[in-house]
């Protein structure tokens, strides 16, 4: 099992070109299922969760061709309309072959899904949207099992800002009968580049960007080819990295709209952030305010770089409050950050963070994916060597990740071990 060795002290300097977003690929790959025949996608990452949905759907029938990165899906194919465990497990994600199968196909066999090892993250909505179009479901030995012959419009409305059921809904209310709404539905990124995809299938589709979606359902859609967009966890996560270790760099390919929130925080610790329309630049202060953070769903500060925050601060001049409002208990990278030397007190949902003067290296193991990211940043300014365990979470979700760091000047290697 792979590790990262890292020796830090290194401040990053120069330029590193951001990748297309994880979540939204997700979330296009089950799309083709909604319509037969060949899509082209580019922009795709070479992440460990996209061969896990390519898998999947391969399984189904679909036949995909990766080159780089383009992915060629052919969906003519498709003639199993079940996801098994042995796939679903891997990736909670999977959970998006729901929506387009009782759409397109009238049925759908779906395992619960597994995915990060921290907390509870039900799918109780995504269950209640699809029976709100007409859906007979029936939960069977794990699995979730949906019929009908063709869905019919409703009102959705979720208690609860969701991307994920977000889309499943909208994926499965675009062929159903008669106008849908959805009330509020989650306004991320990678919801806006899923509707416009399904819009450009032939799907009419209106609010995008709001969260009062309108879906007029049509009979049938067509494929059509598309361009991820950039990955913001992932710039998020090096502009980090930069202010954490006191450098200076660019993120090229990234869109700095989807980053306000991020980039407001940092100008606050004292970082000079400028942008342009696909590029940001970040050079760090050399002494790091404490600044408060509590997440939010878009466009607030996004719990997918609460971890990378809490290591930010964890050397800042003071003391700071970071409270994750989305899921209450993302808190496993605070006693592998204090093997380091961080001193963070955690109450539920909080993490006071007082800054210490310097981390010291040691070895920490991963327990999902951005707790992991957390930890190689810690890492990247710790004193001497810090080994990080069990990276095969970071591979889900940042491409070649060591790569990009030891490009800007970090000293860091991937090494292969026994070690768990």
């Amino acid at each position: 099992m792979d590790k990262f060795v890292i020796h830090g002290g290194k401040k990053l300097e120069g330029e590193v070109v951001i990748s297309g977003s994880k979540n939204a690929a997700l979330a296009l790959m089950p799309a083709t299922l909604l319509a037969s025949g060949k899509y082209r996608f580019e922009n795709i990452p070479d992440l460990r969760d996209i061969t896990t949905m390519s898998k999947l759907l391969e399984m189904m029938g679909v036949e995909i061709e990766k080159r780089s990165h383009t992915m060629e899906l052919n969906t003519f194919r498709v003639s199993k309309l079940e996801a098994p465990y042995e796939q679903v497990k891997k990736m909670r994600a999977s959970i998006y072959v729901l929506g387009p199968l009782i759409a397109r196909y009238g049925y759908a066999k779906v395992s619960l899904p597994g995915g990060c090892a921290w907390g509870p993250r039900p799918v109780n909505l995504h269950i209640e949207g699809i029976q709100k179009l007409g859906a007979k479901i029936e939960i069977d030995k794990g699995y979730i099992i949906a019929k009908a012959k063709r869905l019919k419009a409703a009102k959705i409305t979720f208690d609860i800002s969701s991307v994920g059921a977000t889309g499943n809904i909208l994926m499965a209310a675009v062929l159903a009968k008669g106008t849908t709404t959805i009330e509020n539905a989650a306004i991320e990124p990678e919801i806006i580049a899923l509707a416009e995809f399904l819009v450009r299938m032939g799907a009419r589709i209106n609010g995008i960007g709001t969260t009062r979606l309108e879906i007029e359902g049509v009979d049938a859609l067509n494929p059509s080819d598309d361009v991820m967009i950039p990955d913001r966890i992932e710039a998020g996560t090096f502009l980090v990295a930069a202010a954490i270790t006191g450098g200076s760099i660019t993120l090229n390919g990234c869109n700095p709209n989807h980053l306000t929130a991020i980039i407001t925080k940092l100008q606050e610790t004292g970082s000079l952030v400028t942008i342009g329309k696909t590029w940001i630049k970040i050079k760090a202060h050399r002494t790091i305010k404490p600044v408060d953070v509590t997440t939010s769903v878009f466009p607030g500060f996004p719990t997918d770089m609460q971890a990378q925050w809490i290591a930010l601060m964890s050397i800042a001049k003071g003391s700071s409050v970071i409270t994750d409002t989305i899921y209450f208990d993302r808190f496993k990278h605070v006693p592998e950050l204090a093997r380091l030397g961080a001193d963070i007190e955690q109450d539920r949902n909080t993490a006071i963070t007082k800054g210490v003067k310097k981390l010291i290296g040691a070895k920490v193991m991963s327990t999902d994916l951005r707790a992991s990211a957390s930890l190689v940043l810690a890492g990247l300014v710790a004193e001497g060597k810090t080994e990080v365990l069990r990276i095969y979470h970071l591979d889900r979700g940042y491409e070649h990740i060591e790569k990009k760091l030891h490009s800007l000047g970090a000293n860091i290697r991937r090494v292969s071990g026994k070690e768990y």
